[in-house]
């Protein structure tokens, strides 16, 4: 066999060393293709007649149509580089690429002599001009039929939400109309569309809570989805912001083209937005970052978990508000964890009493202590004019009550800078705060 090489003129007779590559495309335009076995098959049977040697077999499932994206291909380019491979046997060009990127890659690899020939089930490909012509030909038809079905899809696509039909999967209370003289129309689902009516009611109507909602429909009605599974708390607050529910979409998400749907509304309107009043009213303003004195410098004694904090406001009788933190674990390792809250001042009472029954060197504060009361008593000379004897009784202060008063009156930077000079770490069990090590 003699095979075509660079524009030096002929190579003599080489032995190609062959990689069989066989794709599967998950493109829905493909699904009748031959399967990875088939195309395997057919393949070496082709390599078996022409005497040809295959030195390793690659199979890939994935997409074709975006450069770079596939793993087992670029592994393949890397190897025909390294001299693995000289050769690649595939049932078609499109099953090498059906990208422009990838496609240059390989003709590439032609030009630079490290790729010499491309077989498929009818057709060799060699570094000829006229044969590398026609494999970019054929690769490059193949991406035409990708962009052009992509436009008569989404011409498509846009003239049934235009008609009011659902072009995608129906939301949970509705289902797809399976009958084909129908496309794209959804039906309201008989077994869950009184729930997810239910659901919108007990928001707007009775102030439920979205966890409150989700308590409800996992552990008192074990509502599940078509899918049967349960509602996560996050798809379940998807579903009260969509507009599906009273008759109105918007396609595609976020574009700001809405249409008026022809299926049948679970809610009304007016349900809608008193359930999107209740939610923002329930919504914590996330651009307020709230810091606690005392997170992240605690661990629970119980699963070893982190301490996180919240905030309650009890209103009194003349109008205003008292306001209460409580630390609690956070649970991310035992989500049974039996440690209970504990208020602010409780927990700190709790490190009033460390403070108070272990010396400061022990504590890692006396430095960080030393260095505050040094500033303070410069503050002291400097500016109040206090005399140098007054500077010297100033820094004879017991530091412990320094300490104790920042914790009691300091501000929450203040307590948090004290606290992360501990050499010690600190765990809440039962409500008792412990110094280990």
């Amino acid at each position: 066999m003699q095979i075509k090489g660079n524009q030096h003129g002929v190579i003599p007779k080489v032995k190609v060393k062959y990689c069989l590559y066989a794709r599967k495309s998950t493109e829905s335009d493909e699904q009748q293709a031959l399967s990875i076995d088939s195309q395997i098959k057919e393949m070496t049977t082709l390599a078996e007649r022409e005497g040809l040697i295959i030195r390793g077999t690659k199979k890939e499932s994935h997409s074709a149509k975006d450069v770079g994206e596939r793993p087992v291909f670029n592994e393949l380019l890397e190897e025909i580089k390294a001299g693995k491979y000289t050769g690649i046997i595939c049932w078609h060009p499109d099953r090498i690429s059906r990208n422009a990127g990838d496609l240059g890659k390989v003709v590439d690899l032609m030009d630079q002599g490290f790729l010499v020939e491309i077989r498929t089930y009818s057709q060799t490909f060699t570094n000829n001009p006229n044969e590398k012509f026609l494999f970019m030909i054929l690769g490059s038809q193949a991406k035409l039929e990708n962009d052009t079905k992509s436009i008569n899809i989404k011409r498509g696509l846009r003239a049934r939400v235009e008609m009011g039909l659902w072009p995608v999967v129906a939301p949970t209370g509705y289902l797809n109309e399976k009958r084909t003289d129908k496309p794209c129309s959804v039906i309201v689902d008989p077994d869950r569309a009184t729930v997810m009516k239910q659901i919108f009611e007990k928001v707007a109507l009775d102030g439920w809570s979205g966890r409150r909602v989700y308590a409800w429909l996992k552990n008192e009605i074990n509502f599940k989805t078509k899918n049967d599974k349960h509602l996560s708390l996050g798809n379940l607050y998807l579903l009260l912001k969509n507009s599906f529910y009273y008759g109105v979409f918007e396609y595609p998400r976020g574009s700001g083209n809405w249409y008026t749907g022809v299926h049948e509304p679970i809610i009304d309107k007016e349900l809608f937005d008193r359930v999107q009043a209740q939610i923002k009213s329930q919504e914590i303003d996330k651009s307020v970052i709230k810091e606690f004195a005392f997170t992240r410098l605690i661990k629970c004694g119980h699963c070893g978990s982190g301490i996180t904090a919240d905030e309650k406001f009890k209103k009194l009788k003349d109008g205003s508000y008292n306001r209460h933190v409580y630390y609690i674990c956070t649970k991310s390792r035992d989500k049974n964890c039996p440690c209970r809250p504990i208020n602010e001042t409780d927990l700190t009472e709790e490190l009033l009493k460390i403070v108070d029954g272990v010396s400061l060197d022990k504590l890692g504060m006396k430095e960080k202590l030393t260095e505050e009361l040094e500033k303070y008593s410069k503050f002291r000379s400097a500016v109040l004019g206090m005399a140098n004897e007054d500077t010297v009784k100033q820094k004879s202060i017991d530091m412990k009550n320094y300490a104790k008063y920042i914790l009691k009156d300091g501000t929450v930077y203040e307590k948090r800078d004290l606290l992360s000079n501990l050499r010690s770490k600190l765990s809440l069990k039962e409500k008792e705060l412990l110094l280990e090590g």
